[in-house]
Formats: C-alpha cells, sequence, structure tokens
C-alpha cells in the first residue's frame, strides 16, 4: 500500500491547484477554488455509484425505471449528475452498479457515456447485480459493493469513492480525496447542513472540533443539532471514502456478520467511529466556499421543486457553467420552435426553459420544462409543470403543477390542477398539490407484456 505524508499530499495538490493555499497546520489546510482537480490522487480512485434503487417515494414515476435513471432538468438523467463530477474531477475509472429496472439506465449510459477510452485506462463500467458471491440480489448498499469485489480488486485502486447515484449536485470530489489522505483517515464521508426535520431522512453525525465522527444515527427520529445551532443537524450525502485495503476488510467482516443489514448507513459506518478514523468533509461551492447546491429529489414534490428551481433567474444549480460542464446523452433533435402568431392563438413559451425537438402550436407555456420532443397544441395553457420528453398535451388543455412522465397522450380539453378532488381521482396527487401523470393512469400501455 502507498502512503504520503503531509508534504506530499500538499505538493501534489499545489501542482495542480494553483488556488490551494497551505496555512500552517493540517486542521488550517484549506481549499479557496478549486475549477478541476486532477491529480495523482484522483487518478488512483475508483469511484462507484449505487444506481440500483428503485426510489419508492416517486412514486408511479419509477414503476419501470430506477431513480438514477428518472430525467432530470430538461435534457439530463439523475445519474448524469455523479458522472459529470467524477469526470470533471479528473477520475475517469467509473463502476456503475445496477439493479432495479435497470434497462433504461444501462441504455442510457451506453448511448451516453462511452467516450472514455479504454486504451488509457479509463472507463465507465456497468456492474448488474449478477450474484457472483451470493445466490441473492444485493440486501443492501455495503453488500452491492460486497458482491463486486472481485472485480474492484482487478483495477487494483488506491482509493474508493462510493456515491449514492440518485442526487442532484455539482462537487469537485479531488479536494475531499486530498483531505481524505491528509487526515490519514481510514473513512471520509461527505456531509452537508440541512433543518432538524429534513434530517430524518438522512445518516446524522456528531463531530468533534477537527471534524471526527463521534456519533452516526441513519434516519432517527429524533436528529442530534449542531453545537450552537438547534435548528440544522450534519447529514451524509452519502459520499465515502475509503483506503482500498480497509474496504476490503470492512466489507468482508459485514458480510459475515448475520445480523447486520448490509447498508453502509445502518451498519458498517456506526461499527467504524469508534475504533477508526472516520472524518466528515463539508461540501462547499467550488465557488463561494459556501454550503453548496445538493438535493435529494426522492418524492414527487422535491422532484418537481428541484426542476423548478432550474428556470429560476438564477439558480444555484447553474447548468451553463462552461468550467464544470453536466454531460449526457443528448439525441440529436431540431430546435423548440414556436408557431402561430394570431390574437387568440399565439405559440410562446414564458420564463420557461423549452429543450430541443419541442413544438408550441398556438399554445402558451408559463413558468414550465419541457424535456425534449414535447408537443403542445393549439389553445392549451401550460403553467407550473414539468413534461418529461415525448408527451403530447391536445388542444384546449389547461395544466397546472404536473409532472407529466415520458410519453404521455393527454386528450383535448383534459383540466388539471383546479379540482383537487378529481384530480387524486385520475392521478396521483402529492401532499403538496403536484399531481403527477403517467401513461398508465392515462390507459396507455407504453410498457406492457401482454
Amino acid at each position: 500500500m502507498v502512503t504520503y505524508s503531509t508534504l506530499e499530499v500538499c505538493q501534489e495538490i499545489a501542482s495542480s491547484n494553483p488556488d490551494w493555499t497551505r496555512c500552517g497546520t493540517a486542521q488550517e489546510m484549506k481549499i479557496t477554488h478549486t475549477p478541476r482537480f486532477v491529480s495523482k490522487l484522483t487518478r488512483e480512485t475508483l469511484a462507484l455509484i449505487l444506481a440500483g434503487g428503485r426510489g419508492s417515494r416517486l412514486k408511479q414515476l419509477t414503476l419501470w425505471r430506477a431513480k438514477p435513471a428518472v430525467p432530470f432538468a430538461g435534457k439530463f438523467r439523475i445519474v448524469d449528475f455523479p458522472l459529470s463530477n467524477c469526470v470533471n474531477s479528473g477520475i475517469r475509472q467509473i463502476a456503475v452498479l445496477t439493479q432495479y429496472k435497470a434497462h433504461s439506465l444501462i441504455q442510457h449510459i451506453q448511448q451516453g457515456w462511452s467516450f472514455l477510452r479504454g486504451e488509457f485506462g479509463e472507463f465507465v463500467e456497468l456492474l448488474p447485480a449478477q450474484q457472483r458471491i451470493e445466490s441473492s440480489w444485493y440486501a443492501g448498499t455495503a453488500d452491492a459493493v460486497y458482491q463486486n469485489l472481485d472485480i474492484i480488486r482487478t483495477h487494483a485502486p488506491q482509493y474508493v469513492l462510493i456515491l449514492a447515484g440518485d442526487h442532484v449536485y455539482k462537487m469537485d470530489y479531488g479536494p475531499m480525496i486530498a483531505y481524505h489522505v491528509e487526515q490519514q483517515a481510514d473513512m471520509t464521508v461527505g456531509c452537508i447542513e440541512v433543518d432538524l426535520e429534513m434530517a430524518k431522512a438522512f445518516g446524522v453525525m456528531s463531530v468533534d472540533n477537527k471534524g471526527r465522527v463521534l456519533e452516526f444515527q441513519e434516519k432517527p427520529e429524533s436528529p442530534t443539532p449542531i453545537p450552537g445551532n438547534d435548528k440544522v443537524a450534519l447529514v451524509s450525502m452519502g459520499i465515502y471514502v475509503f483506503n482500498t485495503a480497509f474496504l476490503y476488510e470492512q466489507l468482508i467482516k459485514d458480510a459475515d456478520d448475520d445480523y447486520s443489514t448490509h447498508d453502509f448507513g445502518h451498519d458498517v459506518i456506526p461499527s467504524l467511529i469508534r475504533r477508526y478514523r472516520v472524518f466528515t468533509f463539508p461540501y462547499r461551492d467550488m465557488n463561494t466556499g459556501k454550503q453548496g447546491y445538493w438535493r435529494d429529489v426522492g418524492t414527487v414534490d422535491a422532484f418537481w421543486e428541484a426542476n423548478m428551481e432550474v428556470i429560476g433567474v438564477s439558480p444555484e444549480l447553474n447548468l451553463y457553467d462552461e468550467e464544470w460542464p453536466i454531460w449526457t446523452y443528448q439525441e440529436l433533435l431540431p430546435p423548440a420552435k414556436f408557431i402561430f402568431d394570431d390574437d387568440d392563438r399565439r405559440g410562446m413559451a414564458v420564463d420557461s426553459m423549452v429543450s430541443g425537438g419541442c413544438l408550441i402550436s398556438g399554445a402558451t407555456v408559463r413558468h414550465s420544462l419541457l424535456f425534449s420532443n414535447v408537443k403542445v397544441n393549439s389553445y392549451a395553457n401550460i403553467q407550473d409543470t414539468v413534461a418529461l420528453p415525448d408527451v403530447r398535451i391536445g388542444r384546449n388543455c389547461s395544466i397546472r403543477r404536473a409532472v407529466i412522465d415520458r410519453g404521455c397522450n393527454i386528450q383535448p380539453d383534459t383540466v388539471v390542477g383546479e379540482n383537487p378532488e378529481d384530480d387524486a381521482s385520475r392521478f396521483y396527487r402529492s401532499p403538496e398539490g403536484v399531481v403527477l401523470i403517467t401513461p398508465e393512469m392515462l390507459g396507455q400501455h407504453i410498457h406492457h407484456v401482454r
């Protein structure tokens, strides 16, 4: 096993990051700005993206696809964000672990992420659940990695970066890996501060003044607030850096524990914090130094809200950032088209994002996000709505506060968002009043066996 001294780490950082500031002790080392962190450390890191979950809180939106494959922000999939973070961080050895209804996800990665060159040691590798070790599917996040240890060993990484495949954010992983090495940590956990109510859905940590984890609670009913601020808690982002040999050791130990649920949050992390060096790495925006944008779009309300945030005047998630592009597969489509300019029939979109291939034919679209190849027919009025690819909206429709799944054909004169009881009887209506419409709810069988 190769080890790095503090001086070597700092020299490595400084050689590739002119904006890295080194001040005194290890605890004082900080990052001021890192548009790119490509170093020996990142080149020696294998990223594992856990993308096998269903995301049941998204209701029928994940009926035929895994949560990481859900479209987001007009042209992307959720999984594109951790994948892009890896590539932009200089991590070019990436494995995506799949399980639940993975066809859409696998197809997307094959089409959009095949540009890495294997002859240069770069790859995005798909690791489907294949019962390599056990005669069962992945039992938990730790088990998913454990069942692929033989493949991981063949790549012989120095460090393993484990990522959740279902969160939306932009992050340079290089400084986190460097911090991990600097602290001589066995494991490092990416973290953010959230309000106490939201913290109930995450792993909550207590740390000392050096960032070392003292306590870890997975989805507690009463989260422990951070010292000095009883309104927020420190939670895990589902981002972990491990020394590879240490990861092997702990996963084998967990696999042999008959009482374990084989999950990082429930089992592995709590078992490590008293005996080993487990540290937190606070997530900060690469430009401002403030806590960065990070969203768990795990509910219909959260998904709708995050997409609405993107179309804002100055959204926190900047999709126009040339320094940190989000990569994806983009179908070749003609530009969006807006037709008719009559007083009673004018094709227009206001305060909206409209993707390629869209046709707005004498309809009005306000504060909405249309994915690729959406067609809205005359006299329709669409507002506060997210329409996924290939949606058709008929004449005289009035749709408010909705998420319309891929391929839906909305019949003429359909009204959504005006009568809550009527909406709930036909579609799924969220606690916050967002209406989810899928082809099955419309009697359209896009996905069927017989």
